[in-house]
């Protein structure tokens, strides 16, 4: 059974714009020329130039029509899992602690939370092939009542230490990533002897409020990882 009309529509535009035939800025052709051209419905045309228009390959003004887009060509993707990524894998990870604290003045402010507001710490360490290659700490908004299951939290994402209480695609993020001299504790939990740098990555997770809930800092041995991203 082949593909549905629609798909063809958009795999022959795709095809159109990616040899260059179709241009950024040219016209696609309108909606009654491709439902003449494909034999099918408006509706079906405009499920593929919907598909199309989702994935950046063309815009549409009202009125007017639909125009192929000029590409981002500085725009990247970033994936990245504290757990795994294209370079490094972590094969262990060791929870050193979970304790309620109360925030200090700068945690208070990132969390926009005031001081006398409770938050759990999380401390974990990870390795790979028998390594420490990264320190992890996170910070949540407790809850009363809220469980910690410490066997669930050894092993999971940020995202999925917060799934409980927020679904993950509600979940708004934000990342940052910085270079940064350890201090000597982290020496100690990374085997660090020299001035080796980390990666730290901070992510800030938000609910659908747009409020923050958590905040993660992983610092990555400057020898072990790497982050990558794509422009597809």
């Amino acid at each position: 059974m082949g593909d549905p009309v629609y798909i063809k529509i958009v795999e022959d535009i795709k095809k159109k714009v990616n040899s260059a035939e179709l241009k950024p800025g040219d016209t696609v052709p309108p909606e009654a020329a491709l439902c003449k051209e494909y034999g099918v419905s408006r509706m079906t045309v405009r499920k593929g130039l919907a598909i199309l228009s989702s994935e950046g390959y063309i815009y549409s003004v009202p009125g007017k029509g639909s125009y192929v887009q000029k590409p981002e060509v500085n725009k990247y993707t970033l994936h990245y899992d504290e757990m795994n990524n294209p370079i490094n894998s972590v094969d262990k990870a060791k929870l050193l602690e979970v304790t309620i604290i109360m925030p200090d003045e700068k945690l208070a402010d990132d969390l926009q939370i005031t001081r006398n507001k409770h938050v759990i710490m999380i401390r974990r360490l990870f390795y790979t092939d028998g390594s420490p290659v990264a320190y992890d700490v996170k910070y949540l908004l407790y809850n009363k009542g809220m469980p910690i299951v410490e066997k669930e939290i050894e092993q999971a994402t940020f995202q999925e230490m917060v799934a409980n209480s927020l679904p993950i695609f509600a979940l708004k993020k934000k990342i940052s990533i910085s270079a940064e001299i350890p201090n000597e504790d982290i020496k100690r939990y990374l085997n660090i002897y020299d001035d080796l740098a980390l990666l730290v990555v901070k992510l800030k997770l938000y609910n659908n409020e747009n409020k923050p809930i958590g905040i993660g800092f992983t610092s990555y041995r400057g020898d072990y990882i790497k982050l990558q991203g794509s422009s597809d």
